[in-house]
């Protein structure tokens, strides 16, 4: 995001839901409040983030409603702001209040005791890490030697230890070393005019 179109979104989102408010009077849009604004870089094309409260039918309904009102809304956008193109609005159901509310009410439950009641229904993102069983064909290990390597105060293996690379110097003149600038290239020192 640019600065730019950081301040089209917030202009855009600020004069949707005043047209919202107070110009458009579709029975269908209840409480619906603009969210958020996000512009393509090009200015042809920006998701509205609608939050709406009611139950599921209604929220769809809602949104049908903002679709349908969006020619309006773009062409009185036209009218009253000064930006080269406006671009074609797409409605989005924000539901992020609606997430932070059951995760509000998860965390309720977990601390009164109570096991929730629909966490079945929401399959986990990743897989939780278990113990690998053994298989046939595995070598069986020193259990001893596992609990130890497992030890934060397991001693390292003795040894020598490994060698580090040398890094040699290549090209050049030969006439020492060159000034290094930065970008790969020999600095040329000029001679004084006198």
């Amino acid at each position: 995001m640019t600065q730019r179109t950081d301040r089209v979104d917030e202009l855009l989102r600020q004069e949707i839901g005043a047209l919202l408010a107070k110009e458009v009077a579709d029975p269908r849009i209840g409480f619906a409040t603009i969210t958020d604004v996000e512009t393509a870089p090009d200015l042809r094309h920006a998701k509205v983030w609608v939050s709406v409260i009611g139950q599921k039918g209604d929220r769809d309904e809602t949104i049908r409603a903002l679709r349908a009102a969006m020619p309006f809304v773009q062409h009185e956008l036209g009218k009253r702001l000064r930006i080269k193109r406006i671009p074609m609005l797409h409605i989005h159901l924000d539901d992020t209040a609606e997430r932070g509310t059951r995760v509000l009410h998860l965390l309720d439950e977990l601390a009164a005791g109570v096991a929730p009641e629909d966490v079945t229904t929401f399959k986990e993102s990743l897989p939780t890490p278990v113990r690998r069983l053994p298989h046939d064909g595995d070598t069986e290990a020193d259990p001893d030697a596992e609990a130890t390597a497992d030890a934060p105060d397991a001693t390292p293996p003795t040894g020598p230890a490994p060698e580090a690379p040398v890094r040699r110097f290549r090209g050049g003149s030969g006439r020492g070393p060159r000034p290094f600038t930065g970008g790969g290239r020999p600095v040329r020192r000029r001679s004084p005019r006198g």
